[in-house]
Parts: C-alpha cells; structure tokens; sequence
C-alpha cells in the first residue's frame, strides 16, 4: 500500500489569504500566453533586502523588501530599479551568498558588493550593481540561451551558469576577464543547476535526459549521474539546506510528474511525491519548478495550477494553493523563510505566507552532522540502525508518497 500526502485536508492550507501581494508588470500581455512576457526567473537577495522579477520584454525590476503598499499594486515607486536588458530574461542569481551552514570563519571573502547576474535568451550574461544599477560586466560564450544561474553559497563570486548550448559553464567574477571552465557531457538543453550547501557539487538536468548529472566544483569534472528507468523531461533540482537530499522534478506528458529525492552521495532514490491526478490532458499541468526552504525541511514544489509546499520530515502538506489565472513558471523562497514568490507566464509576482512549522531537536542535530560528513561516513559511525536510518533520511518511507488533489479538498 502507498503512502499518501495528505497534509491538512482543509485546516491548515492557503487560502486567498495568505496571498499578501501581487506585483503586475507595466505592460501586460495582450492575450494570454503570447511571448516574451513571462516572469521566468524570480529571486529575493542573500540578505532578504531585495525582491528582483523578470517582468517581460526584456525588463527586470529590483525591489526593496519589504515591500510598501504601493509596490504591492504597482510596480513603479522610488526604490525600485529598472534593469533594461534588451533581450529576454530567463534568470537571476543574486551574488556574492552565503549558506546558513556555513559560519564567518570559513566564508570565502564575503566582503563584495552585492551582484545581480541575469542570463538572457541571447547567451550573454549581464551582471549588474545593486546599489547603484549600473551594468558592471557582460559575460560572452555561451551559444544559446541561459536558462539557470546560480551563485556557490561560501561567499566567493563563482557563478555558475546552465544554457540550452549544452554545457555549464563556471565563472570567477572575482578575476576580471578570466576564462571559464566549461563542463560538456550531455546531449540535450541544460534546464537547471543546483549547488550542493558546501559549495562541492554542481547538479544538473537537462530536458529531455532521463539522469541528474553530479560534478565535482573542486576538480571541475564529473562525478556520477542518478539515473531513471523510464523517459521523462527533467525541469527542476535543488539540494537540502543539509546537502543529505537532492530533490528532482520530471514530467511525462501523458503519465504526469513526479519529484523524487535522492541521496547525492550513494545514488539512492530515497522516495516520491507522483501526480495522480485524473484529466483529459496531463500536459496541460507540468511540474515547472521546486525550491528548498533555506531555514527547514519543507519542500515547494510549482506546477501550471497551484503552489505546494511538503514537510518532508512530517511527510504532510502544508501548503497548497488552486489558482488558475496563470500559469506558474517559477518559485523562490525569502532567505527567512517565511515568505515565497510564485512566477507566472503573464508577467505576474504573487508573494504568498509560507506556515510556520517548528523543526524538531533532532532534525536540528541531523542538520549540523550531516553538512559535515557523507551519507558514507555516517554509515561507518557506531551507532544503533534506527539512528543510522534517520540521520542518512532512510526512515521516509520507502515506497511511493501519490499525491491525489481530492485528499487535499
């Protein structure tokens, strides 16, 4: 029998009134679904100061946060900045950031202005002063579009970048015109990159490649890849705040999607949360995007109808939001943790309450040994096997946790 996620049926999920703003582009799109006017990529800075949204046509505004009234209806006020880009926006990566795991004797020169990269559908790389709005660099030799950026959270200005040319490519912000290490191996899009709290490896997932691809950041080269039986489009990966789970997000077009979390460090597929809604047309609801709370064990996952967010340690939802609208596209958290911004395809910013969830002792203690050392070492460790099984997350249960939409009516 299947585990099933359930959550809080009714009690304890969103509702339209945990949706505390909403930011509309200047230019909204004519008709629904015409191009170049989603908000592909969303981002809050490492400090929480800042809110930046691609709104469109080549437009990414950088908000102060908290947010004013006025921001919440309009996206036009004196703090804000107004990038103009010339080209589409397809993502953002606030730079230089820190992981909360990591503590100010081991930050890595943490003392740079703060950064905002954007990769746009032309394969360059803008990379912007926050401060003061100004263009600071624009980073040439990818061939095709840049679909993921992402900062490694030591401190350092390494940025690495994904593009739909095949190839990551890491750069040294901190060296003026120096070359990138380029990493080639797949045959498909790079779609997304993730970079484990340690700044140790870099996971990637290209579109239509049924493995996660894991690379060493130390020795730039690759590692192992985590490897499905079955075809499906890989969209989405993101480590834990820990580094112990790597969660993965895939879809079929006429069987649904799935997201799956894995142990990085044996290859194991640990367990699943699998759309089994029942409908006409499966691919109109693709699993577009999911993101790791920086500050607990919770979970967003993003799809075309609704916002998610599972407890994985209390294996329930707490969040699950139906909002037809738009479509979603993309999720970030708030460095607290307390809030989440919702990306969609007509431009818009939804920024919504996540619930507070207290996280227990021992989760706390599994967090801080399990930063340091390998799922291998912990196995090697003197411990009774109920231990053992919690602190690698060989406890979840080990069969397939289905996700139905009527058990959360």
């Amino acid at each position: 029998m299947c585990a099933s996620l359930r959550g809080c049926t009714v009690k304890g999920l969103f509702n339209c009134d945990d949706l505390i703003a909403e930011l509309k582009p200047a230019h909204p799109p004519r008709l629904y679904g015409s191009a170049g006017c989603e908000t592909w990529s969303v981002r809050f800075s490492p400090d929480g100061s800042y809110l930046a949204w691609s709104m469109g046509h080549g437009i990414v505004k950088l908000l102060s946060w908290p947010l004013t009234s006025k921001d919440s209806t309009e996206a036009g006020c004196s703090e804000e900045k107004t990038l103009n880009c010339g080209q589409t926006v397809w993502a953002l990566a606030f730079g230089p950031c820190l992981s909360t795991r990591v503590d100010a004797l081991h930050q890595n020169g943490c003392d740079h202005e703060l950064l905002l990269a954007i990769g746009l559908n032309n394969g360059a790389i803008q990379v912007w002063v926050v401060s003061t709005g100004n263009l600071r660099v624009t980073l040439t030799g990818h061939q095709a579009l840049v679909r993921d950026l992402v900062f490694t959270p030591n401190g350092s200005l390494t940025l690495v970048s994904a593009s739909r040319d095949k190839t990551l490519r890491i750069w040294d912000l901190a060296k003026k015109g120096a070359c990138p290490h380029v990493l080639r191996g797949p045959d498909y899009w790079v779609f997304r990159c993730s970079i484990s709290p340690d700044s140790s490896v870099i996971a990637s997932v290209c579109n239509l490649d049924s493995k996660v691809y894991l690379w060493s950041l130390r020795s730039y080269t690759f590692m192992r890849h985590l490897t499905y039986d079955h075809e499906r489009t890989m969209t989405s990966c993101d480590f834990s705040q820990d580094g112990a789970l790597l969660a993965i997000a895939s879809y079929h077009s006429t069987t649904g999607w799935w997201l799956d979390l894995w142990d990085p460090y044996t290859a194991d597929l640990l367990t699943r949360v699998e759309d089994c809604e029942v409908c006409a047309y499966r691919s109109d609801n693709l699993l577009t995007s999911l993101s790791f709370s920086p500050v607990g064990l919770l979970l967003a996952f993003k799809d075309y109808r609704a916002l998610r967010i599972w407890d994985v340690e209390r294996n329930k939802l707490v969040t699950d939001t139906d909002y037809n609208r738009a479509g979603g596209v993309c999720c970030a958290f708030h460095p607290h943790g307390d809030v989440i911004a919702t990306g969609c395809r007509d431009g818009h910013v939804k920024l919504w309450i996540v619930p507070r969830v207290v996280l227990s002792l021992k989760h706390l203690c599994r967090i801080a040994l399990r930063f340091s050392i390998s799922t291998y070492q912990v196995e090697a460790l003197p411990l009774p096997k109920k231990i053992l099984e919690y602190l690698t997350y060989r406890d979840m249960p080990k069969k397939k946790i289905v996700y139905c939409k009527e058990h959360s009516r």
